[in-house]
């Protein structure tokens, strides 16, 4: 979804940028993850940058963006590289499972808007296929990989369909990381709900739930909480 109103608040309005797709998963995880305390940062699939440049904006961090699509790390540098946080970014083209061995760097915070089709149709195109499916990293693979580059102190945040968040949500269980925070996403008033926000970490805690409401009943007006969430990325809000 396209939204020429995006914006962020230190440089261009995101049409002038080169090809940045801003799709509202993308915008809820940037704009909810927390950044507190956090010096570095880890993208699990960049795409275009979006998530990148939204923690960028909302942090003063150094951040790692990695994708293993060779288009969406062109798309993510050329963003980065017309915004005003190139200096704190670094992109890589590479698959996660290979990342982990060759860095030795951990995060305080990795943040991943990962494919969500897990037994579905493919697209023809092979670019999208790998955005929107898990066939390249499962859900599991990315909890089990993120978990060791997180800091001893670190989260990882997510944003998932319901079904594949409440399993990774049990799967992370077993590997040692616990949900502190779960934000149940609902289109509109009275949907079905369609996203989770999860927030993952080594540290037990009660977990606090949560829900967030995108859209009033009028059809492209956006509710008070989101709004109040997301105002400092769009020009109209």
């Amino acid at each position: 979804m396209s939204n020429p109103y995006f914006a962020f608040k230190q440089f261009a309005v995101f049409h002038h940028l080169c090809a940045m797709k801003v799709g509202i998963d993308g915008v809820l995880l940037g704009a909810w993850a927390s950044v507190e305390n956090v010096n570095s940062i880890l993208d699990i699939g960049s795409g275009s940058g979006l998530i990148t440049l939204m923690l960028a904006q909302r942090s003063e961090a150094k951040i790692v963006a990695i994708d293993i699509d060779a288009n969406a790390i062109l798309q993510t540098n050329e963003n980065v590289f017309k915004s005003p946080w190139q200096n704190r970014i670094v992109t890589k083209e590479i698959p996660l499972q290979l990342f982990v061995n060759e860095t030795t760097d951990r995060f305080d915070l990795i943040v991943s808007n990962p494919p969500y089709f897990v037994n579905s149709t493919k697209a023809p195109n092979e670019s999208r296929t790998t955005a929107r499916h898990t066939n390249t990293l499962s859900h599991n693979e990315l909890i089990a990989n993120a978990k060791l580059l997180l800091k001893p102190t670190g989260r990882i945040c997510l944003i998932l369909p319901v079904i594949e968040g409440l399993q990774c949500v049990d799967f992370a269980v077993s590997v040692g990381l616990f949900c502190t925070k779960q934000v149940t996403v609902y289109p509109k008033p009275e949907a079905v709900s369609k996203r989770l926000l999860l927030e993952f970490s080594f540290i037990f805690s009660p977990k606090i739930e949560s829900h967030l409401t995108i859209e009033s009943n009028e059809r492209h007006q956006y509710s008070a909480e989101f709004s109040a969430l997301a105002k400092d990325f769009y020009l109209k809000l």
